[in-house]
């Protein structure tokens, strides 16, 4: 396979496009909050969410009747135009590169609200052919509609396919900002039995040994996370090409307990965010994507104790290293991006006193 020079990899793809990013920008993103431009009620409500939640993304895709795909791009242009974003991320999630309307929904938006948009969505990405088509695209569009910044890439990995391609994804173009966890659609594809929209399930389990001998005695259950694996490879994959890992979509709303464990897992790690499919959702996800008031306490310890970063102290009878230091520091840099643009987290944060 032939590899271009990689001092070719950050100019642009066509005369006129915007130079690519060198590096992808740490904004917050903890939530991605979905909504239907085709319905007026919800895109009524989208001004009033604005600073509310990290990112507001118009999805154009599944959700989206065949019927209304063109209202909903319509909707999503008229929303965008007649809007001040502010502080918070717009996104859109385009219909699948297989569907009669990709095309024109690259074409309507980027040419028609280039400069709103941020960052564009592509599911069931199979490989790094996809993003290469849409990265060529989006340079011709841009350089078309005289867009300023490039817009970025995101991949929904929601195929065995993709899965086993994420490496060669995360690096297929220096648009790519993240990766989102597709479960519901990936669970189809590798014929998992399960029909729910991620978390766990009861028959995915350890057992406790028999006690005494007695296999039908009381034994322990442990319900095991069905999506560690694919999130801890695509955390890989999104690390090594500095970009940025997402959990998708949690399927029961009422079940706010299951979507916090969902969403803590993917957190603890290496996720930024989540998918939020309700507003009860954003609330979740903005609470357990930003580190806790002991978390960032005790990382703040570790780094005053350590001083220059070399050695190693004892805190509370544990030991602290240098890689222990990175991992506080990693929790400290999270804390001072978010406090930066969440003015509670802000006063949360600044109130935090280390002692000695």
């Amino acid at each position: 396979m032939s590899h271009k020079s990689p001092k070719d990899f950050f100019a642009p793809l066509a005369v006129g496009a915007p130079a690519p990013l060198r590096e992808i920008p740490a904004r917050p993103s903890r939530a991605i909050h979905f909504f239907d431009p085709s319905n007026p009620k919800m895109a009524a409500k989208v001004p009033a969410m604005v600073g509310t939640v990290d990112v507001l993304l118009g999805n154009l895709e599944d959700a989206v009747k065949a019927d209304n795909k063109i209202a909903a791009r319509e909707g999503l242009v008229e929303i965008a135009k007649s809007t001040d974003f502010g502080p918070t991320q717009l996104w859109t999630r385009i219909n699948s590169l297989d569907s009669p309307w990709v095309l024109d929904d690259l074409i309507t938006l980027v040419t028609e609200i280039g400069d709103k948009l941020d960052v564009v969505m592509v599911p069931k990405v199979q490989g790094p052919e996809d993003i290469h088509y849409v990265d060529r695209l989006l340079a011709q569009l841009e350089a078309k509609g005289g867009v300023q910044r490039p817009i970025l890439i995101h991949a929904i990995l929601e195929t065995a396919r993709g899965v086993a391609n994420v490496e060669e994804i995360a690096l297929a173009s220096p648009r790519m900002q993240g990766i989102s966890l597709g479960p519901a659609d990936l669970a189809a594809d590798r014929k998992m039995k399960t029909t729910r929209v991620g978390g766990g399930h009861p028959g995915y389990l350890v057992r406790q040994d028999p006690v005494d001998g007695d296999i039908h005695g009381n034994r322990t259950v442990f319900q095991q996370d069905l999506w560690h694996y694919t999130i801890a490879k695509m955390v890989d994959a999104c690390a090594e090409a500095g970009i940025y890992p997402y959990y998708g979509p949690f399927g029961d709303i009422t079940d706010v307990v299951a979507a916090e464990d969902q969403f803590r897992n993917a957190f603890l790690l290496g996720c930024v965010g989540t998918w939020s499919l309700h507003p009860k959702q954003i609330e979740i996800a903005n609470r357990v994507f930003s580190p806790s008031v002991e978390d960032i306490k005790h990382a703040r310890r570790v780094v005053k104790a350590m001083g220059d970063g070399t050695g190693a102290v004892m805190l509370d009878g544990k030991m602290e290293d240098d890689a222990s230091l990175k991992q506080c520091l990693v929790l400290v840099e999270l804390a001072e991006e978010l406090a930066a643009i969440d003015p509670k987290l802000k006063e949360l944060y600044d109130a935090i006193e280390i002692e000695d």
